[in-house]
């Protein structure tokens, strides 16, 4: 498949504006603002984009909800999440370092299409790098005359601030990023209102994830014909990153139809598994909060939103976790247990004590002072987790819990039993 967000990594001064616009950079923000907006979020829904952060919902048909005619005390707001913390993903992290301006122009298209007069870019406090390299991108476009006071030559004028977190993995959340954004706490807020009618600092708002907004020139400028013809079906389209890692030859972010096959993935983009002899035992396909996948589910998986969740998962943030049959897949539950626990922000009772719990529990098991109840009280703790909290990060955290001990209860047993790994015994 021709390269899309990916064509210019490893391009010397892939982020500057020069290197862009010699590639056809900002052409479809020309053709954009010479469209009505309505017809500009009816191309997006038109190639059937779905957002690229995780829940997958239609980005045009998200854009729909914006206030038609925005009111003048109350002006309409676009944020870019860029705090990418799922466990897994990094793909947002490249295409801030080597496309940039493919995200500017995104979010500026965005904007206009949903009458927005000020783009907030929320970059996860990590990402040191990325934000200096985002932020001389948006001093050029600024310089440039593509951000601001009437873009290029027309009546749209639109502002763009680049915000950093502070390392809060609930900020990811996009109601808990407006808060933050606003100078508070990094809490979920209660839906309804939703943030198209009540968002940052009160005003209608669209929060669209990175790569979900960098596709968006392309559509525009290629027609959204091109972009539905990429992909499984038309609930499917579109080039997509993957984020591979774990045991294969090869990490890294690659860029592929939507519905490539796993395997295809492991073998002809990262280089095959990493060590001689050693086989496929499991796979999380789409970041740390999804159920994991055993090697037999994996076999002739397509890896599309819709055959992920048939197979008993979902394509989250397309985080692909690769492990061999070297792994100890109660320690691996422990590790991400651990790691919900810590980011939880404590807001809701089952989240706030569940993650806890959890962590707690799997870890005596994995100490060797486990009990046969132990699995019974995990799941037990996990489905009460289920549904009972402000915002998904209890889900989060009791989904892959859930997902370990059905897949791998055999591994659980033999600690409790032997009280050692079974990958150690084996």
């Amino acid at each position: 498949m021709e390269k899309i967000l990916t064509r210019n990594v490893g391009v010397k001064g892939s982020h500057t504006l020069d290197v862009y616009r010699a590639g056809g950079g900002y052409r479809a923000l020309k053709k954009a603002l010479e469209m009505e907006p309505d017809a500009v979020t009816d191309a997006v829904k038109a190639s059937g984009l779905r957002g690229r952060g995780g829940a997958g919902f239609p980005t045009g048909v998200k854009w729909s909800f914006m206030p038609k005619q925005p009111d003048p005390a109350r002006e309409s707001y676009l944020v870019c999440n860029a705090d990418e913390s799922e466990p897994g993903t990094f793909k947002d992290r490249l295409i801030m370092e080597v496309e940039p301006h493919a995200l500017i122009e995104g979010c500026l298209i965005a904007a206009y299409a949903i009458r927005a007069s000020t783009v907030f870019i929320y970059i996860r406090g990590e990402y040191v790098r990325p934000s200096r390299i985002l932020e001389g991108a948006v001093r050029e476009a600024y310089q440039a005359g593509l951000i601001g006071k009437n873009v290029l030559g027309t009546s749209f004028s639109c502002e763009m601030i680049v915000h950093r977190g502070a390392g809060a993995y609930i900020c990811g959340e996009e109601s808990a990023l407006m808060d933050s954004l606003e100078g508070g706490r990094g809490n979920p807020r209660n839906k309804p209102p939703f943030p198209a009618q009540y968002g940052v600092f009160g005003h209608p708002t669209t929060v669209n994830n990175v790569e979900t907004i960098a596709y968006v020139p392309w559509i525009i400028d290629r027609g959204p014909e091109w972009f539905a013809s990429i992909g499984t079906n038309e609930r499917n389209t579109g080039p997509k990153l993957y984020c591979m890692s774990g045991h294969i030859r090869n990490p890294g972010v690659y860029e592929a139809p939507t519905g490539v096959e796993l395997w295809d993935l492991i073998d002809n983009y990262a280089g095959g598994m990493a060590r001689p002899g050693r086989k496929l035992k499991a796979c999380i396909p789409g970041g740390s909060s999804v159920p994991v996948l055993t090697a037999a589910q994996c076999e002739g998986l397509v890896m599309d939103f819709d055959s992920v969740a048939a197979a008993g998962s979902m394509i989250g943030s397309s985080g692909v976790m690769i492990m061999d049959e070297s792994t100890d897949m109660v320690l691996v539950a422990e590790r991400t247990a651990h790691f919900y626990a810590h980011e939880s922000c404590g807001q809701c009772t089952p989240c706030r004590e569940g993650t806890g719990w959890l962590e707690k529990i799997i870890r005596r098991i994995r100490m060797g002072q486990g009990r046969m109840e132990d699995l019974e009280l995990l799941e037990s703790v996990a489905g009460n987790m289920m549904g009972t909290s402000i915002c998904a990060l209890s889900d989060a955290a009791a989904m892959p819990v859930l997902g370990f001990i059905e897949k791998f209860r055999n591994e659980f047993v033999h600690y409790i039993e032997h009280r050692r790994s079974i990958v150690a015994s084996g």
